[in-house]
């Protein structure tokens, strides 16, 4: 890069460029499409035996190419859309640059120093001031010139002075704006430098060998690359997404593009789009869904025990996603990602065309593998079938998009990772966000949204709630098998004590977590230290206190506690420490909890039935 190529450079012909890359792209989608549901179906009901199955595996080959080259074309549409945006900027000002060159008679070498002529007067001899070059690299001066200025490049250097320098230039008023002409231009070149290196990198990883067999490596490495791509193209996002914006913003961005736009932000940054509040659901899902094979594939790639667990988890998503039940409501990616513990946010009915919402928050132990795959998922799908029978128009999510404590609950009051809030405070700050995407893009003018959360996951609800102006959007919160919410009271949860909902069986033991004051005496028994020094301010904790603060259950809290069943004691009754606490959802275990969950989502919680307080 330099001032004769970036002079010349067009970005018009990137985007070019970038539109016929995307047209493959799009021939190439829709070959895959006619592929998989025209030929192949077609193929299988008329022709049985080896050939029809020969013949279904090259066409399963020939959908795979299909769909490599539309992704990775996709990726280099956006690559060079990116660049052309980018390199647009130092383009111009270098051009205007050197038209206030041309103006002012300034020559220009192909280095982009700037010669200026004599003028103005010296006020010690009278005499006319020199002309000169001014360098604008950094104020390094060019060889040529090392003769002419000091070692510093500040003036003439004069010999027999001691290697003093003499400003010859003082009074010339040209020098300044000499100077600030080759400044910009070597600003420009090198900002032109930077932005081409980055995009030339990128591209060149998008290059296929000839005979390319897409295989798992493969996927792996168009995970690689779009992350690339990503990584290339951070500036170009930060100027053309709202990334720092809120979800309502993010919606209003989103409805302004046009359908080419949104088409190549989906294709070329997925791990982005698909994840960012405030945009549809319906495109977070498409966007995820492609973007899940890429995760599957990066991982399964990988061999240490925590890839292999996520993977573990993304497959059963996975097959679920393409396996639905036809008499589920229909599931809606709306969250994939491997940072952390992992994130997934699945939703069963759609979130935005749904009257009635609700935004699961799981708690202790949970990360995205194999489990909450099939435990948590069906928690959301149970939900979303019961609020359905008193509301069609409801949808159900499971939000995983925070770090959980990673214990079971049975050891919960011997690990000291879930008594601290810390993960459940910066998990209330994401939550947040995902709620006020959740409003944004629900297209009823008044939807009725519900909070839950379980566990550990009711302490990040309630950190949530307790920020300015609570919960966005939120109408009712649920607080289910709750060790306190850092609350004292229903009220200080920003929706009305009336519209706080707690469900907590007798037999849970997490919902009848010692308080600090207790655990500080019963350590005071053992001899282990002074308990209260150890655990913090305790003088004001009651009777009706839990680990995070007051028992939600209890009369002093004042929400609106709703009967469940007493559910298994704990040992006592041959099913581990904790069954209780993994009922409240489920219909087949715990009908009347998961009844009045429903009752509740479905904006019908005057019907539940109410429990006495502890």
């Amino acid at each position: 890069m330099d001032i004769k190529t970036l002079k010349a450079l067009a970005p018009s012909e990137y985007t070019q460029a970038a539109d016929g890359y995307r047209a493959v792209s799009d021939m190439a989608d829709a070959a895959r499409e006619r592929i998989d549901e025209q030929i192949t179906g077609t193929l299988r009901k008329a022709n049985e035996g080896e050939a029809a199955d020969a013949a279904q595996k090259q066409l399963k080959k020939l959908s795979e190419n299909f769909h490599y080259a539309q992704v990775e074309c996709g990726l280099i549409s956006g690559a060079l859309n990116g660049f052309a945006s980018e390199i647009a900027a130092p383009g111009r000002r270098l051009v205007e640059a050197l038209e206030d060159a041309a103006a002012l008679g300034y020559a220009i070498s192909a280095r982009g120093d700037v010669t200026y002529p004599a003028g103005g007067k010296n006020q010690m001899t009278g005499d006319k001031v020199p002309g000169g070059t001014a360098v604008g690299n950094n104020g390094m001066l060019s060889p040529s010139n090392r003769a002419l200025h000091g070692p510093d490049g500040s003036g003439l250097y004069t010999p027999g002075t001691g290697g003093g320098a003499i400003d010859i230039h003082h009074g010339n008023p040209h020098h300044a704006k000499a100077q600030d002409i080759a400044d910009r231009i070597a600003h420009a070149v090198r900002e032109a430098t930077e932005i081409d290196e980055r995009y030339s990198g990128a591209l060149k990883r998008l290059k296929a060998a000839p005979g390319l067999s897409v295989n798992a490596k493969t996927w792996a490495d168009v995970a690689s690359d779009a992350g690339t791509v990503a990584s290339a193209a951070r500036e170009y996002l930060q100027d053309n997404v709202p990334l720092d914006k809120s979800p309502a913003d993010r919606k209003k961005w989103w409805d302004g593009l046009s359908d080419e736009e949104r088409d190549e932000y989906k294709r070329a940054f997925p791990g982005l789009i698909g994840n960012l509040d405030g945009l549809p659901a319906e495109v977070r899902d498409e966007t995820n869904r492609e973007y899940l094979g890429m995760l599957m594939a990066k991982l399964d790639g990988r061999h240490d025990e925590k890839s292999e667990t996520m993977l573990d988890g993304l497959k059963s998503i996975d097959a679920q996603l393409r396996n639905q039940d036809p008499a589920s409501p229909p599931m809606y990616l709306l969250g994939i990602g491997d940072e952390g513990n992992g994130r997934a946010i699945v939703s069963y009915g759609n979130p935005d065309a749904s009257q009635n919402t609700s935004a699961y928050v799981p708690g202790l132990g949970t990360a995205l593998d194999s489990d909450f795959a099939k435990n948590d998922l069906k928690r959301a799908r149970d939900t979303a079938i019961d609020a359905q029978k008193y509301d069609p128009s409801s949808a159900s999510i499971v939000w995983l998009g925070y770090d959980a404590p990673q214990l079971p609950a049975e050891e919960a009051v011997h690990n000291s990772a879930v008594m601290l809030t810390h993960d459940a405070k910066v998990g209330a700050t994401a939550y947040n966000e995902f709620m006020a995407g959740v409003s944004a893009t629900n297209e009823h003018s008044d939807p009725h949204i519900t909070a839950i959360g379980h566990s550990y996951g009711s302490l990040t609800v309630g950190q949530a709630a307790q920020r300015h102006g609570g919960i966005p959007g939120a109408d009712d919160i649920i607080l289910l098998g709750s060790p306190g919410t850092g609350a004292d009271r229903a009220e200080d949860l920003n929706v009305g004590r009336d519209h706080v909902f707690v469900g907590a069986a007798d037999n849970d033991p997490v919902s009848h977590l010692p308080s600090k004051k207790e655990t500080a005496v019963a350590l005071g028994f053992m001899g282990v230290g002074p308990g209260a020094y150890l655990l913090g301010d305790i003088a004001d904790q009651g009777d009706d206190d839990l680990w995070f603060g007051k028992d939600p259950a209890s009369k002093e809290f004042g929400a609106r506690r709703f009967t469940v069943d007493d559910g298994p004691r704990p040992f006592i009754d041959g099913q581990g420490p904790t069954p209780a606490h993994s009922n409240y959802f489920n219909p087949e275990k715990d009908l009347e909890s998961a009844d009045n969950i429903a009752k509740v989502v479905a904006g019908e919680s005057d019907h539940i039935k109410v429990e006495r307080w502890r």
